[in-house]
This record gives structure tokens, sequence and C-alpha cells, in this order.
């Protein structure tokens, strides 16, 4: 039977969190007393913006939804699906059918919450309270700060304040799959083809969600190693909320110290972007960072991006990076210190062709990276340690197999000499940086 029009309903808006278990927001609208319609919203504002009609990251959206979509049959119910801007596709939900309640999870991205207070405004005016819960982190915003009741702005102190406060309460699990029967019963509602929204698919196959305890235990000693299936490859489902934090965390206490710590800096980085918002809005987290004079030789800049610098390690990964959407977390550190080290051009310019080309692109663990990576963040190290491409190859890559895979080219006719030599690069590096700074 169709929703009759006139019943009182909830509504659960998906957004960063594509899963039915362990699902804050749709655990609280389950649990409201009024029958659960969820929604999802292909958002223009993002979409018009891709320059790539086949990206991969459309792709895994509308596969997630059709999944999800499966699974909400099974029950009776189903997802409305719209293709528009948030304001009009909610203005058009509310002339449709009769919300009382709107529940969703929190996003902290600078777009996030100007889209969230829009449509917060316009629910108001309607009389419908909006309600929001912490999902897709451990510990968001203000819940972990120091001595002086401030946010930490370095790693080690706040993981140790992390790890501290972390206990079972901050790790169980939603109930949610235990409340399916009150979804909104509903026939089978428009789905929108990825043809009619100007994309197509894109042919890839996706990273499983589901990794074994053996990699977890064999994590510290492994990750580091490019060349090796050594890492747990769930950014996209943490981007996209196909996993459960809470349940990752809980495995990551049980399986591998190191592998939390990933987690850890997840939950950083967004506390960051949080509480320093000007970091999502293009400025250095150290404002004095924005002085460095930047090269930006558009050329070199085109060197980088197709993987040509003649540093093998650099250009294996940006061929990575070009042909998977994925680029392995220890050569991703090498590449953006080559980017606004050795090259001297401005890491925002490597944040946004991340941006673009990641499966798993988060603004906070992207923009934290690349500032990271550019000694303009919140790393205590100093400013001075550039990375040595051919060190961290031999270090890392010692048989040169994950080099051999990405750069076939390489000790051919075709391989380009080093675009720039090291020792020259880090000691303009260390002068541009000095400058900048005041340092002696």
């Amino acid at each position: 039977m169709i929703l009759d029009q006139k019943e009182k309903i909830a509504i659960f808006w998906y957004r960063r969190d594509l899963r039915l278990h362990d699902n804050a927001g749709l655990y609280h609208a389950l649990r409201s007393g009024l029958p659960v319609l969820p929604l999802f919203i292909f958002d223009t504002h993002i979409l018009n913006k891709l320059g790539n009609k086949s990206d991969k990251r459309v792709t895994f959206i509308h596969t997630t939804m059709e999944s999800l979509k499966e699974e909400l049959k099974k029950h009776g119910a189903d997802v409305l699906v719209k293709y528009g801007a948030p304001e009009k596709m909610w203005e058009e939900v509310l002339s449709a059918y009769n919300v009382t309640e709107v529940y969703a999870n929190h996003d902290y991205e600078p777009y996030a919450t100007e889209r969230d207070t829009t449509i917060k405004t316009l629910l108001h005016n309607n009389q419908i309270p909006f309600k929001t819960y912490k999902d897709q982190v451990v510990f968001e915003k203000t819940e972990i700060l120091n001595g002086q009741n401030a946010p930490y702005t370095v790693f080690t102190p706040y993981s140790r304040a992390w790890r501290e406060k972390c206990n079972t309460f901050f790790l169980s699990s939603y109930p949610t799959v235990q409340y399916l029967g009150k979804l909104a019963k509903t026939d089978e509602l428009p789905f929108p083809s990825l043809k009619s929204m100007g994309f197509e698919h894109s042919g890839s196959t996706f990273p499983s969600e589901n990794v074994p305890d053996q990699l977890l235990k064999k994590y510290e000693e492994q990750r580091n190693y490019p060349a090796l299936k050594g890492t747990s490859r769930l950014g996209i489902h943490l981007r996209f909320g196909t996993v459960s934090i809470r349940e990752l965390a809980r495995r990551a206490f049980e399986n591998s110290n190191t592998w939390l710590n990933e987690l850890i800096w997840r939950d950083f980085y967004h506390q960051i972007l949080w509480n320093f918002p000007h970091v999502g809005n293009g400025k250095a987290f150290r404002a004095d960072y924005d002085r460095i004079r930047w090269r930006n030789n558009e050329h070199e800049f085109k060197c980088w991006c197709e993987g040509k610098t003649g540093y093998p390690l650099v250009d294996a990964g940006m061929h990575e990076l070009n042909e998977t959407g994925f680029m392995h977390n220890r050569v991703r550190m090498v590449t953006a210190s080559f980017l606004s080290k050795h090259l001297l051009i401005d890491w925002r310019w490597g944040e946004a062709y991340f941006a673009e080309k990641l499966l798993d692109y988060d603004l906070a663990a992207n923009n934290g990276g690349w500032q990271w990576a550019a000694g303009s963040g919140t790393d205590a190290a100093p400013y001075f340690r550039i990375f040595n491409p051919a060190a961290q190859a031999s270090k890392f890559d010692p048989r040169g197999e994950y080099i051999k895979q990405w750069v076939p080219e390489l000790n051919s006719m075709n391989y380009p000499e080093p675009i720039v030599d090291h020792k020259m690069a880090r000691e303009r590096c260390l002068k541009a940086y000095k400058e900048a700074l005041n340092k002696e």
C-alpha cells in the first residue's frame, strides 16, 4: 500500500551513513513512535562540481543505495531517493508527506553545516523539529578537551585523552535492526538512474567492507609497505558510512593498537575541522604558513599529476591514484611532501587534486594530511622534515615491487629524468620556509 499522505511520519535523512545497522540517527527515528520514511538526496550542489561523469564515488553511492533499497524491501519499506538541490527537494517532500519530525546524523564539513542550517530553518518554519546525532566518529566536536578546556591541536596528547575516555558506552552499537518493523510501509518508490543524473557507471569494483582479523593483527608490521596488501582499504566505506565506526573501533581494540591509532587520527582531524573551520576554507592551520611564496609552476604540477616527475615512488603513487582512485598512505605522504616541498607548489593544489581523484576523499582527513605534509598543519615536528623519495622507496619498497607494478616504463627511454634535484630542492624549500616564517 502507498503510504497515506495524511499519515504523520518521521523522515530519516541519509547522508554519510549509508547502512541500516548500528546507525544512531536511524535508531532514534525508529524509536520515535512514528512510521519512518528514509530519504536520500543526490545533491546537485555537489554533483555539478564533478568533472568526471563516470566518477567512481557516484557509482559507489548509487550501487550502495540500490543495495539499501533491496534490504528495505524485505521489510515492506523503501527509501525515497531524490536528485536536485536539497532545499528544493525538501520542499517537495514536505508538500508530498505529512512530515512531523526529521532525523539525521551530524556532518562536520563547511558545506554540510551550511546545508543543514538552511534545511533546519525550512523545517523550523514548518514547525518540524530537526534532530541530529553523532554517528561517523567515536568522539566529536568538543568531547575531547585539554586541561585548559580547549581543543587539542597535537595528535599524541589527543590520542592519549581519547583512549582514557573511550569505554564500552561509546563503542556500543545501536540495535537499529531490532526496530526495522517501525519503517513506513510503502510500495516501491522511484529511483533515479545514473544516466538520468548525467552520469554513467564507472565499471569499478570496490574494496570489501569485510576486513579479516589476520590483516589487522599484521597491520603494524605490514602497513608501510605499499607492495603488500597490508592496509584495510576501508576508507571509502568510512567516508560514506557503509561500516560502523563503533564496530571498527571495537575490532581495533581487540586486534591492532596501530590500526586503532589510525581511527583516532580520523576523529582528531574531524575535531580540528570543526573547531578550526578556517582549515576547511582554504587557510593554513598555522596562519604564518600562508606567507610562504609558492613557485606554483604549472608544468611541474602537470608532471606531478601525471606521474612524470622522474622519482619512481612518487610516479607510482600518482599512477595508482589516477587508475584506481586509491593510494597507499605511506605513498600519500611522500607524494604530498614532494609537491609542496620539492616543487614548492601550494599544498592546496594537491589537496584539490586528491579531492577529485580519491575514492575515500574526506575533507577533514585530506586537508589534515596535506597540511601535515606541508608543515602548515597540526604536526608537532619541525617544518624542515622533507621526505627523500629515493630513501623512502629503498626503505618501504626495497625490491621495487610496487614501483614495477605502477611504473612499468622505468628503465626505458620513455621514463623521464628527475624533474628536480633532491639536494637543491631541499635547500630551496628550507630557504622559502625560513623567509616566510622569519626563522634564522
